[in-house]
C-alpha cells in the first residue's frame, strides 16, 4: 500500500492552536478536527517537560538520510520526502502498515540524530503520534508527492523519488 505519513517535532504542534489537529481519544479518519483553543494550547505547553524541538540543517538532512535509509533496507518505495523545522512529510509505498512505517522513521531518525550528537542523552524529538493517510488511487499518489514537494514553502531537505 501507499502511504502519505506526516509527523512532527516534539512541542510544534500542540492541540488547541488551531492547526487541523484531532482530539486524542477521538482520532479516526471521520473526527473532526479540534477548533482553536487557546486556554487548550496553554494547557499542553505546560505539561511538556522539555523545551519544543526543531530541525536545523544538519538535523534535517541526518532525518532525511535516516528515512532514505529504512526505505533501502526494508525495501520499501520511497516516493517523495521533505523535511522540515517542525515536521516531516513522506509519501511511501511499503509492506507494512502506516503506522508501524512511522514508527521507524522516527526510531531510524532518532537513531541518526544520536549519531550526531547534537542534542543531550533522552532528548525528546517527535510528537506522540502523526498522520497516516492511505493512498488508494493513482491521483491521490500523484496529489501526495506534489504536496510534499511542491506545496510546503521553501524547499529544506527533500527527497523526490520514483516517478508515478
Amino acid at each position: 500500500m501507499t502511504y502519505l505519513i506526516t509527523f512532527a517535532c516534539y512541542g510544534c504542534h500542540l492541540h488547541g492552536e488551531g492547526d487541523g489537529t484531532v482530539h486524542r481519544t477521538d482520532n479516526l479518519k471521520s473526527a473532526p478536527f479540534l477548533a482553536p483553543n487557546p486556554k487548550l494550547a496553554r494547557a499542553e505547553l505546560r505539561l511538556m517537560d522539555q523545551p519544543l524541538y526543531e530541525l536545523d540543517q544538519p538535523r534535517r538532512e541526518s532525518v532525511l538520510a535516516s528515512i532514505v535509509e529504512v526505505c533501502l533496507h526494508r525495501k520499501w518505495d520511497l516516493l517523495a520526502a521533505h523535511v522540515r523545522k517542525t515536521h516531516v512529510h513522506v509519501a511511501v509505498r511499503a509492506a507494512a502498515p502506516p503506522e508501524r512505517a512511522m514508527l521507524e522513521f522516527k526510531a531510524y531518525a532518532s537513531r541518526q540524530l544520536n549519531l550526531l550528537g547534537l542534542d543531550v542523552p533522552g532528548r525528546k524529538r517527535w510528537s506522540r503520534h502523526g498522520s497516516t493517510r492511505w493512498l488508494k488511487t493513482t491521483g491521490a499518489v500523484s496529489a501526495a508527492i506534489q504536496y510534499v514537494l511542491e506545496e510546503q514553502g521553501r524547499p529544506m531537505s527533500v527527497y523526490a523519488g520514483l516517478p508515478e
